[in-house]
């Protein structure tokens, strides 16, 4: 045998017999999983193709619609997905899924009545604070129905929805928009537009699926792993302690119960990263933007702070982890340019190029759905059988959904021709795509089970405040500042592959022997296992 096979085995030991029949329940449910998670995207990325509507009916500015599309959601989104992560780990996952994706819905259609941007700001945090309890729960449950050597097939499966929704969402915003302002030239009932009538299109049947969702069984925690873990007694009880330690200004009160040392440290990191957002602020003259960074990225440091102290193992494995830390971060700038492309994609081919939006819907996002599907299968598919082979395999991975689409990108965004844009963007949204599964099962892998929910939130931590929150707003400063060149605005974010890069070299070393450690790890920071 040989010594990758060798690395590779502990984590398929825990799985049980490579031979194992998964039950066709198990597969059942991952399809509701899947549309559920169709559903968050096209919720989510609707706000794509009707970018330019909202840009001229509120009068704002492309740093705003990425603000708009990326930060206010991102934050809150990043920051309530902690304290549910800790209630994925604790409750019933498929209640919780179900009551989220009914608050994100309902918060979708209210969008479709906002008449100003406070208003769709508000909407859109709500979404975010919704839509957060969708993938902790997901990659818990699914990590529950499905053995180690499937995970990452299981994990590309469920994370294909990203990609067919956002892709749809295209499609669907682009035919009701114009349909809704054909047949309503002046506004339709209650005076609303083509806009609004797509926010509300969409985020209406997410009530109804969400009745679907409260049949699904909840599996044994930890069972298929050998670890079964039973139900917390007091399950909501760690989630008020979470909240508490994430929310500011209920941070500081978290901090202080752990004594005058732990204040010290929280009113250090607050008083830097107000800072930071001050200098930001001064730096690009936009305001809600660094606030919201802001006050994100000191609640995830309050919050981390708070786990330290809290549960050591689960901090040790996780923030204290250079191997799971390069993986989320590494992955974290493939969201920071990916983010951007597929936002920005629809309002530049409308703009640059003059494409309408049915054309967009039926060229750019049908074919998107197609990308990232493919790209997201293949890439677990490929992630998986490299994992057999070599321990570091799923790494490869990710640095390859890193480097691959940046030639398509540049392409995409440098072409005057329809055709040849349609072609980069295809190429860049599935190569890219192929990195989400890999790194998904990576930060899995290098956690126990009863942490997986925790683990999933600080994963997206990553994708959220350094790609959703990042990315999508640089392209479109960029844009703002330089006379609307959205071309030059998306290609900007590429300044974050050589980071990325870094990171992943790195964690080709580093994750064979922490994924081979994980137990052994665990107890040496005082896990009972």
């Amino acid at each position: 045998m040989t010594e990758a096979s060798d690395a590779a085995k502990p984590e398929e030991a825990t799985a049980g017999s490579g031979s194992d029949t998964v039950p066709a329940y198990s597969w059942y449910a991952l399809g509701v999983l899947v549309l559920i998670y169709v559903l968050n995207f096209i919720d989510r990325q609707i706000l794509s193709i009707l970018a330019n509507d909202i840009k001229a009916d509120l009068g704002v500015e492309d740093d705003y619609l990425g603000f708009l599309y990326g930060t206010a959601f991102a934050v809150f989104y990043a920051l309530f997905g902690i304290p549910l992560g800790k209630l994925a780990d604790s409750w019933k996952r498929v209640r919780l899924m179900s009551l989220g994706l009914a608050l994100w819905s309902t918060m979708t259609a209210l969008s479709g009545f906002a008449k100003n941007a406070t208003t769709l700001t508000v909407a859109r945090i709500g979404v975010g604070v919704g839509e957060a309890t969708a993938s902790p729960s997901a990659y818990s449950l699914i990590s529950d129905w499905f053995p180690a050597r499937l995970r990452a097939t299981a994990l590309a499966i469920y994370s294909s929805g990203l990609y067919i929704g956002g892709g749809i969402s295209l499609l669907i915003g682009g035919l009701i928009v114009e349909n809704w302002n054909a047949a309503y030239p002046d506004g339709g009932p209650l005076g609303l537009v083509g806009w609004q009538a797509a926010f509300l299109s969409v985020g209406l049947p997410g009530l109804v699926l969400a009745l679907w969702v409260l049949t699904l069984r909840e599996p044994v925690r930890g069972a298929i792993d050998g670890l079964p873990t039973p139900e917390e007694p007091a399950p909501f009880r760690g989630f008020v302690q979470e909240l508490f330690q994430v929310i500011p200004p209920f941070t500081v009160f978290g901090a202080a119960s752990r004594g005058a040392g732990a204040l010290v440290v929280n009113l250090l990191g607050a008083a830097f990263f107000a800072g930071l957002a001050w200098a930001l602020w001064r730096w690009t003259g936009v305001f809600e933007q660094w606030l919201f960074l802001g006050v994100g990225y000191y609640a995830v440091f309050s919050w981390a702070m708070g786990l330290r102290a809290r549960d050591l193992p689960t901090f040790k494995l996780t923030w204290g982890s250079p191997a799971f830390l390069c993986v989320v971060l590494g992955y974290g700038t493939v969201a920071f340019t990916a983010y951007a492309a597929s936002y920005w994609g629809a309002p530049y081919a409308e703009r640059a190029l003059g494409v309408d939006k049915t054309d967009l819907g039926w060229f750019l996002g049908a074919p998107a759905a197609v990308a990232g599907f493919l790209g997201v299968i293949i890439g677990g598919r490929l992630a998986d059988f490299l994992l057999e082979r070599r321990p570091e395999g799923r790494v490869w991975v990710i640095l390859f959904g890193l480097v691959t689409p940046l030639p398509a990108m540049w392409l995409a965004y440098t072409t005057d021709d329809v055709v040849l844009f349609y072609i980069g963007a295809f190429l860049a949204q599935m190569l890219s795509a192929a990195a989400l599964g890999a790194a998904a099962a990576s930060s899995q892998a290098l956690v126990l089970p009863r942490m997986r929910g925790l683990a999933t939130a600080t994963f997206f931590l990553s994708t959220t405040l350094i790609g959703l929150g990042l990315g999508p707003f640089m392209a479109g400063y960029v844009s703002a500042t330089n006379g609307d060149d959205l071309s030059l605005g998306v290609l900007s974010t590429l300044i974050a592959a050589p980071f990325g890069f870094v990171l992943l070299i790195a964690a080709l070393r580093l994750v064979p022997q922490a994924a081979a450690s994980v137990v052994e790890r665990a107890r040496a920071a005082g896990e009972p296992v």
